[in-house]
């Protein structure tokens, strides 16, 4: 069961970022404060039920588009984790389609993140470079910098993605490719 993340909810999915991420404290770290971060859009949090456990998480955070015409309030799908005894059976995939759906409905027109195309390339996204979109970073490989055109989307919105200021505070622009 898909379903939105409550109070309740908040330990446990720290707890699933911290077991998909390895020992990467930036991660959880991330998710609590883009909770109450202070944004144009609120943050849409969703968790992935199996037996009354959570089991996986994904957020969606206010970011910004700098557009020719004007700056767009765009979402950030940022983290997606589900803990490892349940990957690899369609609980990302789910949990991915529901938060474009969430983001759909209230007409965000573009969802943006940083992952990999063979993942996502099959779950509603492309590669944003390709569609007229530049990166924020350049620690960022092109191939990652994905993007979703929902409903919303008109096509004089292209420009440069801007994430919010709690990413960079995190360090977590270009996170995949470090080594550190």
């Amino acid at each position: 069961m898909i379903r939105q993340e409550t109070a309740d909810d908040h330990r446990a999915v720290r707890e699933v970022h911290t077991r998909a991420f390895g020992d990467n404290e930036r991660v959880p770290g991330l998710v609590e404060a883009l909770r109450v971060a202070e944004a144009a859009l609120a943050p849409m949090s969703f968790v992935a039920v199996v037996d009354d456990r959570v089991v996986g998480h994904v957020l969606l955070s206010a970011t910004r588009l700098d557009a020719p015409r004007r700056i767009v309030d765009v979402l950030s799908l940022s983290p997606l984790g589900v803990v490892p005894e349940f990957q690899r059976q369609g609980i990302g995939t789910r949990l991915v389609a529901h938060a474009l759906d969430a983001a759909d409905s209230l007409r965000v027109p573009l969802v943006f993140l940083e992952g990999s195309p063979l993942y996502y390339g099959t779950r509603g996204f492309q590669g944003a470079a390709a569609v007229g979109f530049r990166s924020p970073s350049l620690r960022i490989p092109e191939a990652a910098f994905q993007v979703a055109r929902l409903s919303a989307h008109e096509p004089w919105m292209t420009g440069t993605f801007v994430y919010s200021d709690v990413f960079w505070a995190f360090d977590c622009v270009g996170l995949r490719d470090r080594e550190d």
